[in-house]
Parts: structure tokens; C-alpha cells; sequence
């Protein structure tokens, strides 16, 4: 209901989001990723990874540690309409190359870090 919600609210311009989170129990693998979601695997309270399709436009599945036992790892705090924030930066080392932040549900780029063919906001 809440995501139906936010994304009303951005209809009209009211809410500004690229992704939502929704949980999870299983990693999504290999399957496709619908654009805006990002995906929070759980198990129980305890969170083990953020998937979401890379901004980017290379298409890969981005799939981030939330273990604070491993390295790296990422924080994820999502706020009351489902927007996360990730700490830190999202750094693709593939060909797509790029850099950014999530930043309260928007895709931040950093300096030279959106890969071409990516539209500016």
C-alpha cells in the first residue's frame, strides 16, 4: 500500500525516488529485476544483501553485502516511504564503469561516474 502510495506521489511530482525497497527471503539470482525496486534479502532481522538492476544501462544485477562480516559491505536504511539510502558508493567495476550513490531512493552520479547513453536528470 505504501509503495502504491509513493509512487502516486511521484505521479504528481510530490516524491522524488528512482528505487523502492522490497523484502525479501531468497536472492533474486539470475532473474530479471524490474527497473526501481530494490530487492533487501532477509532472513529473519537480519539482512544479507540489496539487488537491484544497475542504473547504468549494462543491464547486471548489482548485488550488494549487508553481512557486516564480510568485506565490502553496504549499509542500507530506507526510509518511511521505502526509499533507501546506501552507504557507501555503488562502484561498478564491469565495462559499464560506473559510480554513484543512492541517496534516499535517487540515483546520485558521481563526477564521471555515469557511464554514455545515460539521459541527465
Amino acid at each position: 500500500m505504501r509503495s502504491l502510495l509513493s509512487r502516486a506521489l511521484r505521479f504528481f511530482g510530490l516524491l522524488k525516488f528512482d528505487l523502492l525497497v522490497e523484502s525479501t527471503s531468497t536472492l533474486p539470482g539470475d532473474a530479471i529485476l524490474p527497473d526501481g525496486k530494490m530487492f533487501v534479502v532477509r532472513d529473519g532481522d537480519i539482512e544479507k544483501w540489496a539487488c537491484f538492476t544497475c542504473p547504468g544501462g549494462c543491464g547486471k544485477i548489482i548485488n550488494l553485502s549487508l553481512n557486516p562480516a564480510r568485506r565490502p559491505r553496504w549499509g542500507v536504511v530506507t526510509d518511511f516511504w521505502r526509499r533507501p539510502t546506501v552507504q557507501p558508493s555503488v562502484h561498478q567495476l564491469n565495462a559499464c564503469g560506473c559510480h554513484f550513490w543512492v541517496k534516499q531512493g535517487c540515483i546520485d552520479w558521481c563526477k564521471d561516474g555515469r557511464p554514455m547513453g545515460v539521459k541527465r536528470d
